[in-house]
């Protein structure tokens, strides 16, 4: 019996060694494993999934600079203006080879994306790389990285007599209130029209209203009424009355119904628009959209912490590979995602922050001098999925396309139907429900 035991331990080692080394012969290489230059002979296909409408021509010429190195890799871009929904629905499917990961559970990123690799060796390579990683595993690479402020027109600030950046809620709507007297540019667009533009005000509330690296992803979610008054221009109510005393005060445009994201490109570039709050990754869209690209300039956000501002910064759509793609597409999306981030300049050109540690910075930031751009911290170990489970209870949807609650501002501020306190009240009403119902305590 000993004997029988003995060789069946044997033949269970052996089948396991075997096993380890299967896995180990068909294993993808690391994110970092992968060396430019190599494999040029691969032969794939690669159905590439972006929300980039704007740029097709662009993405053509990075395809075809890229097949200089590995011309047997064909690569199809399918752009899509109504991303976030598309990929959300397409995201299980096998139709794509690449996409920008949408607003999936973080648990549930092993279940469609390839693992890149290790969490701790990649962030010593490369920025930003925690925003879609569960279990210490990275499973998405930034497309470009952004930094969080407000678009502004230098032209229109001058006209307006502006000489220095606005700092604080109060000098922010003071200086449109000045662009709306001395000038008839639009002192305030708020791209109601689009959606998902106004959902773009959610970002601010984290370490460009606190200071706080740790507020986004941690502290928000155990915070008792996190949408009150904190009566020194701080904290997620001050970003949000931004926008309201805004509307409230005649500083946008005169029908916000019918704003049109493609056409105020130019009409920022032209002077007709003066500020626009969005991330820096719009900077080079505004630029290129007329002939005075010099005009365009980009600021922090107009909220001081303790006598100091700070930007957000991170990542823009991540990268992530088909886990249902065969082997060999796999490997030539990691080629081409290598590709994009060392060698292709795309963030840079795009006016975003380097993905690569040691990248180039664009000129655009020559304003946030002396403005600490901070990441957000990831969640706490165990809390990878609450802020995604109170968004959801709650229907606030913070920084994960809450488009409706801000468009929401706006239209009662225009109408004057219902106050600012009384909208925050709401909210905060909407939170402490969510966090009772899930069970979370209040810090």
């Amino acid at each position: 019996m000993k004997k029988f035991l003995a060789l069946m331990l044997t033949l269970v080692m052996l089948l396991s060694v075997c096993s380890a080394m299967a896995v180990a012969e068909s294993a993808l290489p690391t994110f970092d494993q992968i060396v430019l230059g190599e494999n040029t002979d691969l032969t794939a296909k690669i159905h590439f999934v972006y929300h980039r409408t704007d740029i097709p021509d662009k993405l053509d010429g990075y395809v075809k600079e890229f097949q200089k190195t590995y011309p047997n890799i064909e690569i199809e871009y399918e752009l899509i203006t109504d991303y976030a929904e598309n990929s959300l629905l397409r995201v299980g499917n096998t139709d794509w080879t690449i996409m920008g990961i949408p607003t999936v559970e973080k648990d549930e990123l092993p279940n469609y994306f390839v693992p890149l690799g290790d969490l701790a060796t990649l962030e010593n390579q490369y920025n930003f790389m925690s925003s879609w990683s569960v279990n210490g595993v990275c499973y998405g690479i930034p497309s470009t990285a952004a930094a969080q402020g407000v678009l502004y027109n230098k032209a229109v600030f001058e006209a307006a007599g502006i000489t220095e950046l606005p700092k604080t809620p109060d000098e922010f709507i003071a200086a449109l209130q000045a662009v709306k007297e001395k000038t008839s540019a639009i002192p305030l667009y708020t791209n109601y029209a689009a959606g998902w533009t106004m959902g773009a005000w959610d970002a601010y509330i984290g370490v460009a209203a606190t200071g706080k690296a740790s507020y986004m992803n941690q502290d928000l979610l155990h915070a008792e009424n996190p949408f009150a008054d904190r009566g020194d221009g701080t904290g997620p109510y001050a970003v949000y009355k931004i926008l309201y005393d805004a509307v409230a005060n005649g500083l946008i445009e005169e029908d916000y119904t019918t704003t049109d994201w493609e056409g105020c490109k130019g009409m920022m570039n032209r002077g007709e628009i003066a500020t626009m709050v969005l991330g820096s990754w719009a900077y080079t869209q505004m630029q290129q959209a007329g002939d005075k690209p010099e005009d365009i300039g980009y600021m922090a956000f107009p909220i001081t912490v303790d006598g100091k501002q700070y930007a957000p910064a991170g990542g823009d759509y991540n990268f992530g590979i088909n886990v249902q793609a065969s082997d060999d597409e796999k490997l030539a999306s990691m080629y081409y995602l290598k590709w994009l981030t060392h060698e292709s300049g795309f963030s840079f050109s795009e006016g975003g922050l380097p993905i690569n540690k040691g990248g180039e910075y664009p000129e655009l930031y020559a304003a946030f001098e002396g403005i600490d751009m901070v990441a957000d911290d990831p969640a706490l170990e165990g809390e990878e999925t609450l802020l995604n489970e109170l968004n959801s209870e709650s229907e606030l949807a913070l920084n994960a396309g809450g488009n409706t609650k801000v468009q929401a501002i706006v239209e009662h501020a225009f109408n004057g139907d219902e106050s600012f306190d009384d909208i925050m009240n709401e909210w905060n009403e909407a939170w402490s429900e969510a966090q009772e119902s899930l069970g979370v305590e209040i810090k």
